[in-house]
């Protein structure tokens, strides 16, 4: 699946770095706690959160994820989307909870990527 294959099926905006939005993914993790991020996801994955600050930019450049989705609408300040910008990571916003967020990529075909 395509970083705009995930956009499109949970309705999501684009904040930034569109030019990235072919890369492929293949899984998605939906977590608030970046620990369980580190410790769990293995795949190219897509993190879906509720977590508004740097650390999940960090989190997602140590874990090689190209797009972090903030779920319930939830828009990043300009310090994360510079922070978003400089490393390659598309970041999306889409007005979905998490549970749905997930069940929709999940129904889609797109599998977990966290344990």
């Amino acid at each position: 699946m395509l970083v705009s294959d995930v956009q499109k099926i949970l309705d999501a905006e684009c904040i930034c770095c569109e030019n990235l939005i072919d890369t492929e993914i293949n899984s998605a993790c939906g977590s608030d706690m970046m620990s369980d991020v580190l410790a769990y996801v293995k795949d190219q994955s897509v993190l879906l959160t509720g977590l508004v600050n740097p650390q999940v930019v960090r989190t997602a450049e140590m874990m090689d994820m190209p797009c972090v989705v903030f779920v319930r609408g939830k828009q990043p300040d300009e310090t994360i989307v510079a922070l978003a910008k400089d490393r390659g990571i598309v970041l999306m916003t889409t007005p979905h909870r998490m549970f749905t967020a997930c069940g929709l990529l999940y129904q889609n075909g797109l599998k977990g990527g966290c344990g």
